[in-house]
């Protein structure tokens, strides 16, 4: 089973990668790994000035942070207290997870601008490009390290499967799929257990059926 599963990792990361770089050219691909730095305002201070703008940042912040958590609909993916949802900013979620292990961008399929990809630990997410801004299309489970936050994860027995989940599910293209508030989550099943878990926006599908989406 282990050895299923990291193939199936192996497996699933070359098709994301594909799939980000297949209408690029090599100029308009950039990979970005390693140290990321990051730069605070406040560190020093002066008469106070600095601290409280630092402190009102701060506040601006956590308060798009929940505005984003409110628009949050369907199923919502948790990872370290950090919730994340289908076509919502990806920016106050990304800052909140904080340093991915590696990062890659490539010129969009179906939108002006960039798709990009965060990896993390147990886990990638994706974003598609509308206007100024970025949003969530996608989060793919690499490893039974992470789980939904109905508690199911990779290596799971789909018994365990359906009785986290309302309802059998659609099966569609070799997955499991569960649909709710305009997201599916997919499960891709190799006999009787879970090899592949992912998170995805509809948009994906009507950029795949010739739209353009948001």
């Amino acid at each position: 089973m282990v050895k299923i599963m990291k193939k199936t990792a192996a497996i699933i990361m070359t098709a994301s990668l594909l799939l980000l770089s297949g209408c690029g050219s090599n100029g308009d691909e950039k990979v970005i790994e390693g140290n990321v730095q990051t730069i605070e305002s406040g560190s020093t201070t002066q008469s106070g000035e600095t601290t409280e703008a630092a402190s009102g940042l701060q506040e601006d912040s956590q308060n798009e942070t929940a505005q984003a958590e409110d628009n949050i609909k369907g199923y919502v993916f948790i990872y370290n207290d950090v919730s994340v949802g289908m076509d919502v900013d990806a920016a106050p979620i990304v800052e909140k997870l904080g340093e991915p292990v590696s990062y890659f961008e490539a010129a969009s399929c179906a939108f002006e601008g960039l798709d990009k990809m965060y990896t993390y630990n147990g886990f990638e997410l994706d974003t598609y490009p509308v206007g100024d801004k970025d949003y969530v299309s996608s989060v793919i489970l690499k490893d039974d390290s992470v789980s939904t936050a109905e508690g199911i994860c990779i290596g799971d027995s789909i018994e365990k499967l359906q009785q986290a989940y309302e309802g059998e599910g659609e099966e569609s293209g070799g997955m499991l799929v569960y649909t709710k508030d305009g997201m599916k989550l997919c499960f891709i099943m190799q006999g009787e257990f879970i090899i592949s878990i992912e998170y995805r926006s509809t948009v994906l599908d009507e950029t795949d059926n010739g739209g353009q989406g948001n």
